[in-house]
């Protein structure tokens, strides 16, 4: 026998209406915080880009310093129209590199894959970053690398609380794998700021000219700067022009079957004065419309590397 299905209760106007108010303490609760939790995050975005202008700023501010001390002429030509825009220009350039070098950071904890053997003809390249940087700021070389057929770039991270002579042999462990990985003799070094200097220790003072067909600096201190006392790192402040170890890292003989091509540009705002970064008796290659950081970005600096790769290269 059947039972008669009861109709639902239908629930009063009213009672509905006092469900609906219960639940908007709950829904403003969360809507404030997603707008608490928004907010923080521009304010975090804000303050990020304010520090790293203003870092770039008083950079450029004591490289102009530098320069005008060297160079009085520079103080009459500081306020024409086209010396503003070229200030303009390279703040805002260099600015925007350094920013997206932030945002890429978290890339560069993640693991090196290591080329397989044969996927190309040329030999194996190896990026290393500048001090307080990782891995991350170099995949934009790294893809222009690849782009112009040396497929098996690798980029490596080089911590900077670590000192000069652990880092090169980090380095030389690398170097040793990938050959090992690829199936070839030597592989070329290639890096920006303080990793220039460890891919010339490694290939000036621990043989790795028996490895390495040369090398390409971008930005390097090779001559030190006059920000080194800025640095907090120990590695850094090795760097102040006349030290001790710049003056034994540049009286040792650089090895006849190795090749050096230093890339500088002439606005680099770390390197003080700009011409720090030639290397003594490599090939140097001028450049400017740059910063130290866009050394990385720019086309034209890109260029070169690619350009003095072929050349290292046999």
């Amino acid at each position: 026998m059947d039972v008669p299905r009861q109709a639902p209760e239908s629930v009063p106007a009213t009672g509905r209406i006092i469900r609906v108010l219960l639940t908007l303490p709950c829904a403003w609760d969360n809507l404030f915080y997603m707008a608490t939790v928004l907010s923080l995050f521009l304010i975090l975005i804000k303050l990020t880009i304010c520090l790293t202008a203003l870092s770039v700023l008083l950079s450029y501010t004591v490289a102009w310093y530098e320069r005008a001390n060297a160079r009085p002429d520079l103080i009459e030509r500081r306020f024409t129209s086209r010396g503003l825009c070229i200030a303009i220009w390279l703040l805002i350039q260099e600015t925007g590199c350094l920013l997206l070098t932030i945002i890429m950071r978290p890339f560069g904890w993640v693991k090196t894959r290591m080329p397989e053997t044969g996927q190309s003809d040329r030999p194996p390249v190896i990026l290393l970053h500048g001090l307080f940087q990782n891995r991350s700021c170099l995949f934009w070389l790294q893809f222009r690398l690849r782009s112009a057929g040396y497929l098996q770039t690798i980029s490596i991270s080089t911590p900077p609380w670590r000192d000069m002579e652990t880092l090169t042999e980090s380095l030389a462990k690398k170097v040793d794998e990938l050959r090992i990985k690829t199936k070839v003799d030597k592989v070329v070094l290639i890096g920006h700021s303080m990793g220039g200097m460890i891919a010339r220790n490694y290939i000036q003072n621990r043989g790795g000219a028996a490895h390495a067909y040369g090398m390409v600096t971008l930005g390097s201190p090779h001559l030190g700067s006059k920000l080194a006392p800025f640095a907090i790192s120990p590695m850094g402040r090795m760097l102040l022009p006349g030290s001790e170890f710049l003056a034994k890292f540049n009286s040792a003989a650089w090895p006849e079957q190795a090749k050096a091509v230093s890339i500088y540009t002439r606005y680099d705002n770390i390197v003080l004065p700009a011409e720090s970064a030639k290397m003594p008796g490599a090939q140097t290659v001028e450049l400017d419309g740059m910063g130290h950081t866009s050394l990385l970005f720019h086309p034209r600096s890109l260029q070169a590397v690619i350009e003095a790769v072929d050349q290292i290269t046999p």
